[in-house]
């Protein structure tokens, strides 16, 4: 099981899932993954974390309502600085979701928007380093975003998060760069300007690695999830779409056969 301590600078560190009912999601993810699930006490706002085989993987906080937005994924990169990240993110054409603030011991977070406008999560680690483990079955597997101001974008995460980015295609149909290269490759971006529906806003997407997606995708359905895209065949797996009980949506990927 890859395992790590920390998540180097600018990569994905921690997801957590934002719904307007918190035991149905801890019913439905630890169905659905085989996490087990611990709330962290009044202070720190009922937040609940989840965990794979004792490891933490995500975690869970309640939608009120007030913020006036649906129940989504949120991804966070990491940093070693959140307020000088969020400067940063100003400075190169982001806005300010939720300013830096420390969390007890645990960290410091920030929610801020890229140059494309897609919400991304900002953790500086104390205590609570992130995920620790990757690419197993049940757990997180790979980071994306859909944007249509792809160039802008890109640059964004060059500047504000020091990513070292690779073009891996650069064709009309197919526009698309990543975090690192080869095996050691943690998020994308897409051009997603020719399919990204109007009204849908640019956004980052979870894929949790499964052994079947078929077989989650069924097990979506019986949880009282709903299937969003079949599974397809591709070049990186067999990969859907899904959406929780409450409309939350995450992608599955079975990574293809070595």
């Amino acid at each position: 099981m890859p395992k790590r301590d920390e998540a180097p600078i600018g990569a994905p560190c921690w997801i957590e899932v934002f719904t307007s009912d918190p035991d149905k999601g801890r019913a439905f993810y630890g169905e659905l993954f085989g996490w087990t699930s611990e709330e962290t006490g009044e202070e720190y706002g009922g937040y609940i974390n989840f965990r794979k085989d004792g490891v933490y993987v995500a975690g869970c906080m309640r939608n009120d309502g007030q913020a006036g937005t649906p129940d989504a994924w949120t991804i966070y990169l990491a940093t070693d600085d959140a307020k000088a990240t969020v400067d940063e993110a100003v400075a190169n054409g982001g806005q300010v979701l939720v300013p830096a603030m420390d969390v007890s011991q645990l960290g410091t977070m920030a929610l801020v928007t890229d140059a494309g406008g897609a919400a991304i999560g900002i953790w500086q680690p104390g205590l609570h380093r992130g995920f620790g483990v990757h690419g197993e079955p049940g757990t997180p597997a790979w980071f994306e975003l859909f944007t249509r101001d792809y160039d802008a974008t890109v640059e964004f995460y060059r500047q504000v998060f020091h990513w070292d980015t690779h073009v891996a295609g650069d064709t009309p149909e197919f526009r698309y760069t990543t975090l690192g290269e080869g095996e050691s490759q943690l998020a994308g971006v897409m051009d997603a300007s020719a399919f990204l529906p109007e009204g849908v806003p640019a956004h980052w997407s979870v894929y949790f690695a499964v052994e079947d997606t078929d077989a989650a995708l069924a097990k979506v359905v019986e949880l009282g999830g709903s299937v969003v895209r079949p599974a397809e065949d591709t070049p990186y797996g067999r990969l859907a779409q899904a959406a929780d009980p409450t409309g939350a949506l995450f992608k599955l990927i079975q990574p293809p056969v070595s």
